[in-house]
């Protein structure tokens, strides 16, 4: 028999899963529910034959039956992530018709690490799913009733795009890996009770208090009038009480007090029949006016505040009490962004003002963590860390980012990854230039504030740098670190003069304050403080659950403070005369750990007693950096004339962006969204960075990725921190292939080569299993001819993620695969593989062109469409058929053409701004290096100079994985730099320069160089890798002559010869070679070897 749960119904899970905790009954249940009767058994699992184990590959998952909670029986699971990434999932039939609103509820208990939770609801297509999703979820080792509603089911993916279901086919259980590992779960009593549905409230609450001064009644707290004020008589224990007249569902209040009258001590406290209550928050030290209580997922019909202690000794004053709805609950960031609307601009970060913020990077290649750096100047240690921000406090104002008459982002030397942001005060600049230091795993994060007076008289400010509870990762981020709010639990300064953080971080303020203090959210933060130029008085904050009480004071206990969201502060004093510049240094060490003597932390960094030895520890610190950057970045470069876009540092920025995100050998794409590595982003990256001569960098990724394959042969499409994804993505395996002779076409490595033979093989024969999966008598018939000799459908594109297609993108990959499969084979001697695979090779390429044209011919289209089913325009996936594929020479050469003449004519529409445009990706980038290839290289100047004006901010030199068209609109960006888009930078600005053209076997040089260039200045080239050596070329116009001097070149030309385009708009009329004379026309000329000098005559 099912019971409700307590009159008082609090659910108290912000991530939509309710977990009550039990031993076999709901130990608050107090009164029967009249629903109950209603409730309706799904699967009360005396039975099991009805569920499926549904494991991702590499993933073991038994069901097997087991005692139940109650006598009877449940479903037992037992898992092992075995190492891999993915999932362990169960499933059933279960055709069922939702209610208007309803409750679906389990028990479950288990022994398992904390991964994620999943509950799935299919519909008949069996290609929509909706769903419930529990990060982090701890598993309990006695019975526990999850509950969620309806809109707790979020859509999830399906080619609908959205909406509610309503009639379910089929349901999913799923853990899916956070940290993976081993498990056993028990699962029982499935069950969906229908519930009233949802009205908007509607009723005018009845609000009373114990006392009442007078002409200051309780209704002022809800009524319209701003300016009316309920008052209490007197002060000492007070109440103020809430009767919305019924049940009403909300997400957490806001009490507006009149400050001055403010409660110092109060209890929220809720209940379902006005006469037992329960607290569900407690405020200690209240210290502001506007009090925005997170309460999620809570359900009552009354509410009362319990004040204990005011400010004001006589009586409390409150203007308006503000019920939020339940959604506001959903999100800790919505509390915040309630307090800015109410406060300041620049007080809070501009993304809880509903503005878009951008950042950038901070790291050492290949180490861990990386920190962001906002465009604002807030720093951000870790992922989802508190951050580090400065204000300025001077004549009497505290001076913030919206104060500022300008903010400039830079980067030293304009391209290394040391970013600086200046902020102009005017009477003060504030200058924060952050780097980081020291190797893999043994790395300190620094931060210098510059604060410069720029006038002519003496200037006495103070510098803060505040410890704030927000990330640099803005509220927009949502995918696997979603941004915003950070949890900041505990702070203490200790006696080494280190700020100990959450007992996880140590800040160590390098320059010594002369001041410290922290506070509570409920008490103001030091934001309070700071407004009136000083910090708080504490120098510690608990939220009670500290293991080390002791060290803190009792004025900093916040007991039930459940939103852990303390603040604080570093204070610096500085008298400035004319002109003068003052630095101060805080670092974070990031692997210096907490080592505690009884109860005090003791941090482990590069603190100084002076302000001289910090001015000499954190100088040597940033020297060591400047300098091993600028030899990282050396050993190549792309000089322009002044006027020309600044490749060169371009590319460099976007050099050293890559290889700080990387994990060690693991090329990741991201430090937030995408800190994860895929093979389709690491053989790409890894193309980029073996052009720009960082091989080993390359090698040490195929090394380390490739021990990742199945056993099968099948390549996983990601790794991270648990193992391989088990996502089938069917362009992986041709990547992988491409990964490892791309490598060896660069450096030669033959012991290399044969070490991977293993793996390239298993990947062949998977890709040919694939492709004979489309081989088989139904792919005759007219309906499915167009599949024909295929890779299956996946959701390798992000266009396919609703369902997975037949991507030509994947058959692209694998035709690469299958050519550097041969191309492998033949380096090795071995003759056997390579007939057999060019037999593969060329049967697979036969198909896919059959395939292109009949799906041509089906949709009525003359361009090359991205997917066989849909006929989808998509040039920017069409490019990888060009590069890195070569498959230029077997595509259909006309419908080749007009798809980059279609995305031509879309390009000059929006960037003219004919036609409206919402964002794109900078994926697009790949067309640059597509129209170089094609001859059209005014096209790729006049498309790379537009996408360079979308870098934001301009100083830092990289992209996010989305464009808007609205700077300021808060939207998803992906990754910020993000490593696949610099892949394709790197990728198509070095082909302006030189590039090996597959199909024809010429290595091309100049084919991008523009005639504009050389009237402004020359151009040189210097360290640029080939497959057949290094290229490094200066031209120079004098005249109606071009002079191209060779001397940084050392190649072995190809057997098609080199060829060189010319770089003016007319045809060569004659050559001279190291100053022998060669007839010559057109407008490129073909070498079998590569003289010392050139010079083209017009």
């Amino acid at each position: 028999m099912m019971m409700k749960t307590a009159s008082i119904r609090i659910l108290l899970l912000p991530l939509l899963l309710s977990a009550c905790a039990s031993t076999g009954a709901d130990t608050t249940t107090s009164t029967p529910d009249p629903r109950a009767a209603e409730t309706r058994m799904l699967d009360d699992f005396e039975t099991i034959d009805a569920w499926q184990a549904a494991p991702a590959s590499g993933v073991r998952l038994d069901l097997a039956q087991d005692a139940g909670r109650d006598g009877g029986s449940a479903l037992r699971i037992d898992f092992d992530f075995q190492g891999s990434g993915g999932w362990a999932g169960l499933r059933r039939e279960l055709p069922l018709h939702l209610p208007e609103n309803y409750e679906l509820s389990f028990w479950l208990k288990g022994d398992a690490p904390e991964n994620t939770l999943e509950f799935k609801l299919i519909d008949e297509t069996g290609d929509n799913v909706w769903w419930v999703q529990r990060p982090r979820f701890q598993f309990a080792g006695d019975w526990r009733r999850i509950s969620f509603r309806r809109r707790h089911v979020t859509f999830a993916w399906g080619p609908i795009g959205g909406g509610e279901i309503r009639d379910v086919a089929a349901l999913e259980i799923a853990i899916t890996a956070g940290p993976g590992g081993t498990g056993t779960l028990w699962i029982d009593d499935l069950t969906i009770t229908p519930l009233d549905p949802v009205l908007p409230y509607d009723l005018t609450p009845v609000v009373s208090a114990s006392t009442t001064a007078r002409g200051a009644d309780p209704a002022a707290v809800i009524d319209a009038d701003t300016a009316s004020v309920w008052r209490s008589a007197r002060g000492g224990a007070q109440e103020l009480r809430v009767d919305f007249g019924r049940a009403r569902e909300y997400g957490g209040i806001i009490v507006h007090w009149v400050e001055d009258s403010r409660a110092l001590d109060y209890d929220v406290e809720i209940s379902a029949d006005g006469r037992t209550w329960q607290t569900v928050r407690r405020v200690r030290g209240g210290g502001g006016a506007h009090d925005a209580l997170f309460l999620p997922e809570t359900e009552s019909r009354f509410l009362r505040l319990r004040m204990a202690r005011g400010a004001d000794p006589d009586g409390y004053a409150i203007r308006s009490l503000d019920v939020q709805p339940v959604e506001w609950g959903n999100n800790r960031n919505n509390v915040f962004e309630s307090v800015a609307a109410t406060a300041a601009p620049g007080l809070y970060p501009r993304y809880y003002l509903g503005q878009q913020l951008y950042w950038t990077i901070v790291g050492v290649d290949g180490d861990e963590k990386e920190a962001l750096v906002s465009e604002d100047g807030a720093l951000e240690p870790d992922v989802g860390s508190f951050s580090l921000e400065p204000f300025l406090y001077h004549d009497g104002r505290l001076l913030t980012w919206a104060d500022a008459r300008s903010i400039e982002q830079s980067l030293e030397e304009d391209a290394l990854p040391i970013p600086s942001v200046r902020r102009d005060h005017g009477d003060l600049v504030l200058t924060t230039t952050s780097w980081a230091d020291g190797e893999p795993g043994a790395s300190t994060l620094w931060a210098r504030y510059r604060v410069q007076n720029t006038t002519s008289a003496p200037q006495r400010t103070r510098l803060f740098v505040a410890l704030r509870p927000f990330q640099v990762n803005p509220t927009s981020q949502f995918l696997n670190n979603p941004g915003g709010s950070a949890i900041v639990r505990t702070i203490e300064m200790t006696p080494d003069a280190g700020v100990v953080v959450n007992d996880e971080y140590v800040v160590v303020p390098v320059t010594p304050p002369d001041s410290f203090g922290a506070a509570t959210f409920d008490g103001g933060g030091a934001l309070r403080w700071m407004q009136r130029g000083t910090v708080p008085p504490d120098r510690a904050i608990t939220d009670g659950r500290t293991p080390h009480p002791a060290a803190f004071t009792p004025a900093a206990m916040t007991a039930l403070d459940g939103f852990v969201a303390a603040s604080a502060a570093l204070q610096y004093d500085l008298d400035l005369r004319p002109g003068e510049t003052r630095d101060v240094y805080v670092a974070v060490p990031y692997y210096a750990g907490i080592a505690r003597d009884g109860a005090s932390p003791v941090p482990h960094g590069p603190a100084a007693r002076t302000a001289a030895e910090a001015e000499s520890v954190a100088t040597n610190s940033l020297t060591r950096t400047l300098e091993h950057w600028r030899e990282t970045l050396s050993g190549y470069d792309i000089s322009l004339p002044p006027n020309a876009p600044p490749l060169g540092n371009l590319v460099r920025s976007i050099h050293a962006y890559v290889l700080i995100n990387r994990d060690g050998p693991a090329i990741q794409p991201g430090s937030r969204s995408y800190q994860r590595s895929w093979i389709r982003d690491g053989s790409l990256t890894s193309a980029a960075l073996l052009r720009l001569g960082d091989d080993e960098v390359v090698r040490e990724f195929a090394e380390w990725y490739a021990p990742y394959q199945y056993d099968d042969g099948k390549v996983p499409c990601c790794v991270d921190q648990v193992g391989a994804g088990a996502v089938p993505e069917n362009d992986s395996h041709g990547q992988l292939i491409y990964l490892i002779a791309e490598y060896h076409r660069f450096i030669g490595d033959d012991a290399f080569l044969a070490r991977m033979l293993p793996h390239v093989e298993a990947a062949v024969e998977y890709m040919d299993s694939l492709r004979h999966s489309r081989m088989t008598p139904v792919y005759e018939t007219p309906d499915s001819a167009v599949f024909y000799g295929l890779m299956p459908q996946s959701i390798s594109h992000e266009g396919y993620s609703a369902k997975p297609m037949h991507s030509y993108w994947d058959d692209f990959f694998a035709l690469k695969g299958f050519k550097d499969a041969v191309y492998i084979a033949e380096q090795l001697g071995r003759d056997d593989l390579a007939a057999r695979w060019s037999r593969m090779r060329d049967e697979f390429g036969g198909h896919l062109v059959a395939s292109l044209e009949r799906a041509m011919e089906i949709h009525g289209i003359d361009y090359l469409p991205g997917a066989a089913e849909l006929g989808d325009f998509d040039a920017t996936s069409t490019t990888v058929g060009i590069t890195p594929a070569g498959a230029t020479d077997i595509l259909p050469q006309r419908a080749l053409h007009r798809t980059f003449e279609r995305y031509w004519s879309e390009f000059q529409a929006r960037a003219t701004g004919a036609k409206p445009w919402d964002a794109y990706t900078p994926y697009e980038l790949r067309t640059v290096g597509t129209f170089v290839r094609l001859g059209q290289r005014e096209r790729a100047h006049e498309a790379l100079d537009w996408f360079i004006g979308h870098i934001r901010p301009r100083g830092w030199n990289h992209w996010a994985e989305v464009v808007s068209s609205e700077e300021r609109e808060p939207r998803f960006l992906g990754d910020m730099p993000h490593g696949w888009v610099s892949s394709d930078f790197i990728r198509s600005v070095t082909d302006m320069f030189v590039y090996h053209d597959e199909a024809t076997g010429e290595l091309v040089l100049g084919a991008g160089v523009l005639p504009e260039w050389l009237a402004m200045g020359p151009v040189a080239v210097r360290g640029l890798h080939t497959p057949f050596g290094v290229v490094g070329y200066r031209m120079e116009q004098n005249g109606d002559a071009v002079a191209i001097d060779f001397e940084g070149s050392s190649l072995t030309p190809p057997p098609a010869g080199i060829v060189v385009r010319s770089p003016l708009h007319q045809p060569i009329r004659s050559l001279t070679a190291d100053g022998t004379p060669r007839e010559a026309s057109g407008t490129e000329i073909v070498l079998e070897s590569l003289p010392r000098r050139l010079v083209l005559h017009y």
